[in-house]
Formats: structure tokens, sequence, C-alpha cells
């Protein structure tokens, strides 16, 4: 039973709300600077965790930060946790997505914000090529040649072929299912 530690919540709120309102680039730079700081710098969460997280996450359908959010918040302070962590994942969006619908065509037009947004491009392109190389390492690292032949598939079925990325992501479920399901089958064998 999760007891409700309403400093917990407060700092869940800020953390949350603070990544949000100065990441750009979508759920995969969120969840990145979430494991930075739920991990690394509060111990909150151990590296597995927020990297199985972010697998549910990126798979759920919805966007990835909220739900990354959700499963962050549930483990950190079960419902209350969950609710605050996705109020403050959503906040600074909507906060900013509203004051820009307001001056939306002069926001625009303005050469230096089309740069600056060009810029941001680059720095999110960075970030997610280095989420996607910590994940592909510690997949690697593992050593398990069917995860390294996913991997690979994967890559080329999208990158070469075009494949529908849902597809995708539904047959490596499949396929993770199906080993789970052969690994409890042994397990059960051998005892």
């Amino acid at each position: 039973m999760i007891v409700v530690n309403l400093k917990k919540l407060w700092k869940l709120f800020t953390v949350t709300f603070y990544i949000s309102s100065f990441t750009f680039g979508g759920g995969f730079v969120i969840v990145t600077f979430m494991k930075k700081k739920l991990v690394e710098e509060l111990g909150w969460l151990s590296e597995e965790e927020m990297l199985d997280y972010t697998a549910i996450a990126q798979s759920s359908p919805g966007a990835i930060a909220v739900n990354a959010a959700i499963l962050v918040g549930w483990k950190i302070q079960g419902i209350l946790g969950m609710i605050t962590a996705v109020l403050g994942t959503i906040l600074p969006p909507m906060i900013i997505l509203s004051v820009i619908s307001f001056i939306y065509s002069a926001f625009i037009s303005n050469m230096w914000v089309a740069l600056m947004l060009k810029g941001m491009q680059i720095g999110v392109a960075a970030v997610i090529l280095s989420v996607s190389l910590d994940l592909g390492i510690r997949v690697i690292n593992e050593r398990s040649a069917l995860f390294i032949l996913i991997i690979i598939a994967s890559f080329i079925a999208e990158m070469f072929f075009g494949g529908n990325v849902i597809l995708i992501i539904l047959a490596v479920a499949f396929i993770g299912i199906i080993k789970a399901l052969a690994e409890r089958s042994k397990a059960e064998v051998d005892k």
C-alpha cells in the first residue's frame, strides 16, 4: 500500500512540470529527461523500470509523455501520483499553446522564430538519436540474438521498406509474448 506523501507529490508535480516546460520535440525527449531526473537524480525508479515504462508508453495509444507520466506517477504515489504527474506533464503545453494561438499569425511569420524552431529540430534529433543508441546498446549488451535480430529487422523494415510502424510494434509485441510464454512453460517444466 502506498502512503500519500504530499511533499513527494509536490516534487513529482514540479519535476514533471519543469521537464514538460523546457523540453521540445515530443515524448522521447521528455522521457529522456524523466529518466535523468527520476532515475539518476531522485532514485525513485530503477533504470530497468524506466526503460520498461518507456517501451510501454511508446507502444500504447496516446502521447508518449502522458503515457510515461501515468506509469511513473502510478509507481511513485499510486492514483494521486498518476494524476499529479499527468497534470505536471500536460499543463505546460496547454499554457504555451494557448498563448501561441492568440499570437500565431505574428509568431509564424517571424524569421527569428523560424530559425529558432529549425535549431530546436536539430537538437531534438540529437536527443532522440542518443536515446535510441542508449536503448540499443542496452539490448546488445544483453547478448540476446533474438533481441538483436528484432532491432535489425525492425530497422530494415521501417527504413528501407517503409513498413508500417504500428505493424512492426505489434509484431515485436507478439514475439515478446511468445518468448515470455516459452520461458514460462520451460520454467514450469524444469520445476
